[in-house]
């Protein structure tokens, strides 16, 4: 565990961000120290992860339906459209 000069508080809103990371074990040691230390005082906190944690699990267990190649190339374009602020393509 990394040292008392090394942890840093996390606001309830940084953790939050960075729960992604925490599940997918790419913090850094001292950052994965930090939000642990956060965790083991703020119950609100643990019960968020506790809820990511359980959907990416649920998540896991769901089959993807097959989408219809001329759904999906409309689907991107779409997206595509969007991300540009384009209107319809």
């Amino acid at each position: 565990m990394a040292d008392a000069e090394t942890l840093r508080f996390y606001p309830c809103q940084e953790l939050v961000e960075l729960v992604t990371e925490y599940l997918e074990d790419a913090l850094s040691p001292s950052e994965h120290a930090s939000f642990e230390s956060h965790l083991a005082i703020c119950l609100g906190c643990r019960n968020y992860v506790d809820q990511v944690r359980g959907t990416v699990t649920a998540i896991r267990h769901v089959p993807e339906d097959p989408v219809a190649p001329e759904a999906r190339d409309r689907l991107l374009a779409l997206f595509r459209a969007w991300k540009q602020g384009a209107e319809e393509p």
